[in-house]
């Protein structure tokens, strides 16, 4: 039996330091259908999925986050949109011939990761760092240690599981405000560090906690769900045509007889006919309901 996607937070009695853990399938395969992405490419997003799930929970915000990868390399860019209700959806565009077994580097070449979030109250806040590690979780570790100056470890696998893309991964962070001895720290990353990929995978929480910590008091507190969400809608299609000059609608109208607004992130298609585009243009009066397709 395959495990709901889910994100389970934890606490160290003893020492000051916090654990989350999430599974990921269903929303990784999600994000993977309707693309024909190079292996490298989705193990990358699988990666960025699971560093994602991991930040917004850490990042106490009521909002959006969004985690970013761009370069000059055969990808250009990949990206993972969440929010605080673990709600996800990624892309990928890859523009040249990348290797099944391409580093994070030669994918991307010169690049840099880029953490963007938007609060609902509050301001917009934009992190940067170099790619200077070789994957997504030493990236993100070096963003801790320059922003928030935080000793954090990330531990990241993606496979397969019963046959579908998984993804699963672990994150150890020091408390805020608190200083953890950093032997005591160093020594769970350690434990943590022997976790495999079928574990996470396959096994219930509190025995992946289990043999990890068995020694350590840990308090395990209620999961949350992990779902793939798209924010497309017909009425945002039409907000970002209504904004094109007249004579560019009436361009591709001439060319194609309808425009098709398709999502990259889900793969929907939104058909706008010409009666669409008239009614838009009647100060945004209402529009025809055409089938959307997959």
């Amino acid at each position: 039996m395959l495990k709901a996607d889910s994100l389970h937070r934890y606490l160290f009695e003893k020492h000051d330091v916090r654990g989350e853990l999430v599974t990921l399938s269903d929303t990784y395969c999600h994000i993977l259908e309707n693309h024909n992405y190079p292996v490298a490419v989705q193990r990358l997003l699988g990666e960025m999925l699971v560093a994602t799930s991991l930040l917004t929970a850490i990042l106490k915000f009521d909002g959006d986050i969004t985690v970013q990868l761009q370069g000059d390399g055969p990808l250009k860019l990949a990206v993972i949109n969440g929010n605080n209700q673990q709600e996800m959806r990624g892309v990928a565009r890859p523009q040249g011939d990348i290797a099944d077994n391409a580093t994070l580097r030669e994918m991307l070449g010169n690049g840099y990761l880029v953490i963007t979030i938007m609060p609902k109250d509050g301001e917009r806040y934009q992190g940067v760092v170099g790619l200077e590690g070789d994957t997504v979780s030493s990236c993100l570790e070096a963003y801790f240690r320059q922003s928030e100056q935080l000793p954090t470890r990330l531990f990241i696998k993606t496979g397969a599981h019963q046959e579908r893309p998984a993804a699963a991964g672990m994150l150890l962070q020091v408390l805020p405000a608190h200083k953890s001895n950093d032997s005591e720290f160093d020594h769970l990353a350690t434990m943590t560090e022997t976790i495999t990929a079928d574990e996470l995978f396959s096994l219930p929480v509190e025995e992946v906690l289990h043999r990890l910590y068995h020694e350590e008091e840990v308090t395990l507190f209620e999961g949350q769900p992990v779902i793939f969400r798209c924010t497309c809608s017909r009425e945002r299609c039409a907000q970002a045509l209504i904004t094109l000059p007249e004579e560019e609608t009436d361009a591709m109208l001439a060319e194609e007889g309808q425009i098709d607004m398709h999502c990259d992130y889900c793969g929907k298609h939104y058909l706008f006919e010409k009666m669409d585009i008239d009614a838009l243009r009647l100060n945004g009066g209402p529009l025809m309901e055409n089938d959307t397709r997959h």
